[in-house]
């Protein structure tokens, strides 16, 4: 699998975090679901990285979607604690977060918003 995902996706193994094992599973949640990739919204649905309102009063808060696929999930998950555990910018970004008052939760569903984003952008766009 390793030559074809150099060959139909070497964007998304540059991005930090990626391996071949989490870009196997992004590639195929992309794949088993083109119809539904339209935006990057629509694939932070696909990938239950969404967040959801989840307010109660004053207090305005957002939840993870728990829909999707649960394996991109888990590749999104896997590539956040790469970064959590050695980049320096997210690092920086958490302790930022943590200064605000968020949660690791609520830290933790950002990061893998933007993780999802920025997989968005290197997905292949043509078809095998």
């Amino acid at each position: 699998m390793r030559p074809l995902i150099r060959e139909f996706a070497p964007a998304l193994l540059e991005v930090h975090g990626v391996g071949y094992d989490t870009a196997a599973k992004l590639l195929i949640a992309a794949g088993d679901n083109p119809h539904r990739l339209r935006s990057e919204a629509a694939w932070a649905h696909l990938c239950g990285v969404a967040p959801i309102p989840a307010s109660s009063g004053k207090t305005q808060r957002h939840r993870l979607n728990r829909g999707g696929n649960r394996q991109a999930n888990s590749a999104i998950y896997r590539i956040m604690l790469t970064r959590m555990s050695n980049d320096e910018r997210t690092r920086a970004y958490i302790a930022r977060r943590t200064a605000e008052g968020k949660t690791m939760g609520e830290i933790a569903r950002m990061l893998k918003r933007y993780i999802a984003r920025q997989v968005y952008k290197t997905l292949p766009t043509t078809t095998i």
